[in-house]
């Protein structure tokens, strides 16, 4: 065994993770703190932190350290694997255009906030049409002549293509639109009234904590498109505050509790190495979608609206029973990250469609939003009212996020199965979570997933957690008896 290959390779990559969390941290201050007018600046920054990050992971002394290095045990054969893949995956991308992409994508943000704030597509669509050139040359590096849209989505869900979501979106779809059409237009309660932004930010602190999560290892900011940023022993969160619309704040930090979670929670052995971090975005997202949903807008929503009441007074419904009707209330709405669990992925849907033409050049930038609000018309039944509503909602396509949407659907895919696993082994779960105590689930997820970080490939992570592997099935299961119970169908 050549453990010298072995340690120099895994010395150097603990440098390499290193300098990557400072790119990242540059990035959340970019979205929470950064001055407006720093936003140029920024850019020629994230340029020379991924050119200095480009040269290393494309060093040749990785390819010669690769070549040698025999893993110790499964969590080094796992480093080996994942080290590989990021610098085969390197080799192939020439610097500068990973310059190119940072400095455009980073700028990017900036001026997609803007022409949102404005309500202007045609301010943010030349800064758009760079974004995607440059993807498009980043996925024909990377597919060598194969698919460019599965070239970039294999960044985020390695293994999965358009063909094989877009088959699981197909045998998802009919369900799902038979479900909704069964309960849109049902009546169920609303919460209504006035929740001041300060009050809303305290209660999403305290609910944090009711999930476990780590303040001295984190933080609750402000945004203007929720995210989290960070690994190891530091991983933020961020929110957004419609005084008029609490879930809004409540659910986005929820969400962004689960993402974080599962990085405090690996084994700090593995910190700043690549099998310390989230092994995939669709698996990512399958623990903030399990905290958000199965937890969030299941038996934890009867917890929430004592603290809701005890926060804010008279919000508009008199009972937990109500309450949970109104936190899952379905209706056609505009955004994403509001929608129900009805609708949320067909919006998915939506976005993968569109998206994927986008790359694969099916699709002009110039036509994007006449695309979006046609598709969104026909699935939802409603005209998109303003670009803020509509194609400028995202933050996404913006920084280069292509192949990212559909990783939101396959998480909660991960969900559905996860929940089945978690309630048949932690007896009496629910009726804890009713009660605020979310150590059981959070316990069982910590210690069945979440602690092993990126061990295993992603579909393999699900199974080994669940003792099966993972389908569509139980989360449409799910669904269809969850909403069948609140509205009596």
């Amino acid at each position: 065994m050549n453990n010298h290959a072995y340690t120099d390779l895994m010395a150097f990559e603990r440098e390499t993770q290193a300098l990557s969390a400072v790119a990242e941290r540059l990035g959340w201050d970019q979205e929470t703190m950064m001055p407006r007018g720093a936003s140029h600046q920024r850019g020629e920054e994230m340029a020379a932190m991924e050119g200095i990050l480009h040269a290393r992971r494309t060093d040749p002394r990785v390819g010669e350290w690769l070549a040698a290095a025999e893993a110790p045990d499964q969590a080094g054969a796992a480093q080996l694997r994942l080290i590989r893949r990021a610098h085969d995956r390197a080799v192939k991308i020439p610097g500068a255009l990973a310059q190119d992409l940072a400095r455009v994508t980073s700028v990017a943000q900036g001026v997609w906030a803007e022409a949102r704030a404005a309500q202007d597509v045609a301010a943010f669509l030349p800064t758009l049409q760079k974004v995607v050139d440059l993807r498009r040359q980043e996925a024909a590096c990377l597919a060598q002549g194969g698919d460019l849209y599965d070239a970039l989505m294999d960044d985020y869900e390695p293994g999965a293509t358009a063909a094989t979501i877009g088959a699981m979106f197909d045998r998802m779809r009919p369900r799902l639109v038979a479900l909704r059409e069964k309960v849109l237009g049902r009546a169920a309660p609303k919460v209504e009234g006035h929740f001041p932004a300060e009050g809303q930010l305290a209660l999403a602190r305290e609910v944090a904590e009711a999930y476990g999560y780590d303040f001295t290892r984190g933080r609750l900011d402000l945004a203007v498109h929720p995210f989290s940023s960070g690994t190891g022993d530091d991983s933020r969160i961020t929110t957004r505050v419609v005084e008029s619309d609490p879930f809004n704040c409540l659910y986005s930090t929820i969400h962004e509790v689960g993402h974080s979670s599962y990085e405090l929670n690996i084994d700090r052995a593995l910190k700043m190495t690549p099998v310390g971090r989230g092994v995939s975005m669709g698996v990512h997202e399958s623990q903030s979608r399990i905290y958000e949903n199965q937890i969030g807008r299941g038996a934890m929503a009867l917890w929430l609206y004592d603290r809701m009441k005890a926060r804010f007074g008279e919000i508009g419904v008199g009972s937990a029973q109500d309450f949970l009707k109104a936190v899952n209330r379905v209706q056609a709405g505009y955004i994403r990250t509001e929608a129900d669990e009805v609708h949320y992925n067909l919006h998915i849907m939506m976005r993968f469609d569109l998206e994927r033409a986008l790359i694969r050049g099916d699709l002009a930038v110039g036509d994007l939003e006449a695309a979006w609000n046609a598709r969104f018309l026909a699935d939802f039944g409603v005209k998109v009212d303003k670009p803020s509503n509509g194609v400028l909602q995202d933050v996404h396509w913006s920084v280069g996020l292509f192949g990212y949407f559909p990783t939101y659907t396959l998480g909660n895919v991960y969900a559905g199965c996860l929940w089945v696993a978690l309630r048949r082994d932690v007896p009496g779960v629910e009726e804890a979570l009713a009660q605020g105590d979310t150590s059981g689930a959070v316990g069982w997820l910590k210690d069945r997933l979440q602690s092993q970080g990126g061990l295993r490939a992603p579909a393999d992570t699900i199974a080994h957690a669940c003792g099966f592997a993972p389908h569509e099935g139980p989360l449409l299961d799910y669904l269809e008896a969850k909403f069948a119970g609140l509205y009596g169908l």
